[in-house]
């Protein structure tokens, strides 16, 4: 997705738990948690964390091809569980994988797709997006097996050996996965879209009732007592209260931003400004890394929000995670870099900043 001229601001809410058995995810599906899906040509990544070793959870899937790009993009953010390394910046990754849009489309006759599926195009993430990739079909765990398909079809006999490459691929898949076991999963969510420009709420009632005060004032010459939030001022008494409570002007600011849908778990917009919970460091713009793959600058792209806390809970277990969060913000390269074939994901930067009221979403 590209975030237009006016910084256009998606929120992403938790949508219906995702059911393997009726639902197959595919890397155009928009998720949490879950195992990830990869592109065609990517070979699976399994990062781990930085502080403790440990293998780290999918926590979630972006489909987010950028207007006019012909590649396929995705983000896929990985944290560890981990009591000990809960919140820690070094405990979480980003992982940005890319595939042209023909190579993917060769790959799809080679896979079962249900009849009435389509895939999607870049533009479906873009302007005219009404969600995040909530399809049902296409394959969930395409990595190694689409990757190996592609180093072969360069060959002439490839497509003779199929049968032998299927159960090499499947021993290959096989093993991977019994060296994997040790990966926590969380249960899969989907995740829907809405415009932050469409949610409205009183807010927006109250600037609007003021403006035509205004226009009233202006063409009768009269002066009328400004509106109110409520009666008797409750609104903006709220306000200020809060901002009392936590003397943190910034997470005041925060608060109310996202007071017309508190639920919302994510916030994409490339190229905007991000939304912090608490007071950013001043060297903001110094802290944020060069691309590690081109050197050059890296711009905001989205940011996972307080609510998502709550919705982190192991597959196998009732409890929910360790994972503590208040917002991580991802910045990824400004010219989305990629060298053509490669099979392995760019990494990212993360910035974490811890929750001053978690309680508040619980």
């Amino acid at each position: 997705m590209a975030s237009s001229a006016q910084e256009l601001t998606l929120i992403g809410l938790c949508d219906g738990e995702l059911d393997s058995k009726r639902h197959q995810s595919s890397y155009l599906t928009n998720k949490v948690g879950g195992q990830p899906d990869w592109l065609p040509v990517i070979s699976r990544q399994s990062p781990r964390c930085a502080r403790c070793g440990a293998p780290l959870a999918h926590v979630v899937q972006v489909y987010c091809p950028l207007e006019a790009s012909p590649y396929h993009r995705n983000l896929h953010l990985f944290a560890c569980p981990g009591a000990e390394c809960s919140g820690g910046p070094e405990c979480w990754r980003v992982l940005r994988s890319q595939c042209l849009e023909a190579v993917a489309a060769a790959q799809i006759p080679s896979r079962p797709v249900p009849a009435q599926e389509a895939p999607l195009s870049a533009t479906d993430w873009c302007d005219t997006a009404d969600d995040w990739g909530m399809e049902e079909g296409d394959d969930g765990w395409g990595g190694v097996k689409d990757s190996q398909v592609q180093e072969k079809a360069a060959a002439p006999e490839a497509k003779a050996a199929s049968e032998t490459d299927v159960s090499s691929q499947l021993q290959d898949l096989s093993l991977g996965d019994s060296q994997e076991e040790d990966v926590p999963v969380l249960r899969p969510f989907f995740i829907s879209v809405v415009e932050e420009s469409d949610l409205g709420g009183e807010e927006d009632d109250l600037r609007h009732a003021q403006e035509l005060l205004r226009e009233y004032e202006r063409r009768e010459g009269v002066a009328v007592r400004e509106l109110e939030g409520s009666e008797g001022g409750g609104g903006e008494e709220k306000y200020e209260k809060m901002k009392a409570r936590h003397g943190d002007a910034v997470f005041s600011r925060f608060m109310k931003k996202i007071s017309h849908c508190p639920q919302q778990i994510l916030r994409y917009c490339r190229g905007g400004k991000p939304l912090f919970i608490s007071e950013p460091p001043s060297n903001m713009a110094q802290v944020v890394s060069a691309c590690g793959s081109c050197g050059g600058s890296r711009t905001f792209e989205l940011q996972l929000m307080p609510s998502l806390v709550s919705v982190l809970q192991k597959k196998d277990a009732g409890a929910g995670s360790e994972l503590e969060f208040g917002t991580v913000l991802v910045y990824t390269c400004t010219n989305s870099c990629w060298t053509a074939g490669s099979g392995s994901a760019v990494e990212e930067f993360c910035f974490v900043q811890t929750d001053p009221d978690q309680q508040l979403f619980k």
